[in-house]
């Protein structure tokens, strides 16, 4: 099944501009969440087909909110993209750990990107 709803989770509001402006560009339906509470509400509101996760936020980190929705059955199988600007490798296998079906770093790479999400559909 082609990827067409995207959740975008992320506190930055540039990021979450820039992303949803490059996505819905490409035809992407986003829709976004600044927390792990807000993500968690949209989850329930429209299952998405793919998520994009940042990891620094406040409350849940994106760690932390990646493992709860995989390990829910309701959800486990929308995949997880991390986006961070934690680069170290420790950071991306830590996220794969929790999940994440890929992780990708920040500044974002729009071509990359845009493969990734095209790879799960």
């Amino acid at each position: 099944m082609p990827i067409q709803k995207i959740l975008l989770v992320d506190d930055s509001k540039t990021e979450l501009h820039v992303l949803s402006d490059l996505l819905t560009k490409k035809g992407y339906q986003v829709r976004t969440a600044e927390n792990g509470e807000e993500a968690l509400r949209r989850l329930q509101e429209d299952k998405p087909d793919l998520i994009l996760m940042d990891v620094v936020m406040p409350g849940q980190n994106g760690f932390q909110l990646t493992r709860t929705i995989t390990r829910d059955p309701q959800y486990a199988s929308i995949p997880v993209i991390i986006c961070s600007s934690k680069n170290q490798e420790t950071d991306r296998v830590w996220g794969m750990r929790q999940g994440a079906r890929d992780y990708v770093v920040k500044p974002v790479n729009p071509e990359e990107l845009l493969s990734k999400i095209k790879a799960f559909g």
